[in-house]
């Protein structure tokens, strides 16, 4: 992350600076973080160079020449346990959560997080295709493409993995850019044994109509796509 230590461990360690980059806004997002940062399993190094989450998830901080390096290592689990099934889930959602942590820290450090989520469940193919972002640029990269949603975005590519995209969009933020994340989401047996679909927009001192706009084109698509969903939320 092209930040020092320092900044990257107070957005660690303020809940407030969390809630800009942890999942998405819901009504459970304050009791989440608390139960995962500031719990009373969680153990911070005196040197501040790593964390441990509950449930044994550990944040280590490495200075390197371009800023910081930021890397999760996940706790060995107990197979006995009934986290086993969620083990691929939660792997991926750290995945999401340390780019968008990387994403608030170098274009948003002070700006506010206003957040869209939409989730499906069941064989719906690959989301990652049905919005044409199967092919990318390569990360870094700018872009310009219209996707299934009928919008037109235009950034970089922040990254992609096998099951997720991430592209800065310039419509999604005031001043810079806000973030779109797509993902394939894999199985998780007696919950969602199909995999499913999930998409995290984070925007950025948008006025009201803009965002309400960018909430209901999304969620026009997401009626059509994934009718038995839930609403954008």
């Amino acid at each position: 992350m092209n930040c020092d230590a320092q900044q990257v461990w107070a957005m660690l360690r303020e809940p407030s600076l969390v809630a800009q980059w942890h999942g998405w806004e819901s009504e459970d997002l304050r009791n989440e973080i608390n139960q995962i940062y500031f719990s009373d399993t969680v153990v911070e190094a005196p040197d501040h160079t790593s964390l441990t989450v509950a449930g044994g998830d550990v944040f280590e901080l490495r200075p390197v020449p371009t800023g910081t390096e930021v890397k999760v290592t996940r706790s060995a689990l107990d197979h006995d346990s009934e986290w086993v099934a969620w083990d691929e889930d939660i792997t991926q959602g750290w995945l999401t959560f340390l780019h968008q942590l990387r994403f608030a820290i170098e274009h948003h450090p002070h700006g506010h997080r206003r957040t869209l989520f939409f989730q499906a469940a069941g064989k719906n193919g690959s989301i990652i295709s049905k919005l044409r972002l199967d092919d990318p640029p390569k990360r870094g990269e700018s872009y310009s493409l219209t996707l299934d949603t009928g919008e037109e975005i235009s950034g970089k590519v922040w990254y992609k993995t096998n099951h997720q995209v991430g592209l800065t969009v310039h419509s999604y933020a005031e001043h810079g850019d806000g973030l779109l994340i797509v993902a394939d989401q894999p199985p998780v047996e007696e919950v969602r044994p199909d995999g499913g679909s999930m998409v995290i927009i984070s925007t950025y001192d948008l006025g009201a109509h803009d965002f309400e706009a960018i909430r209901n084109r999304w969620d026009k698509w997401r009626e059509e796509k994934y009718p038995e969903s839930e609403p954008i939320g």
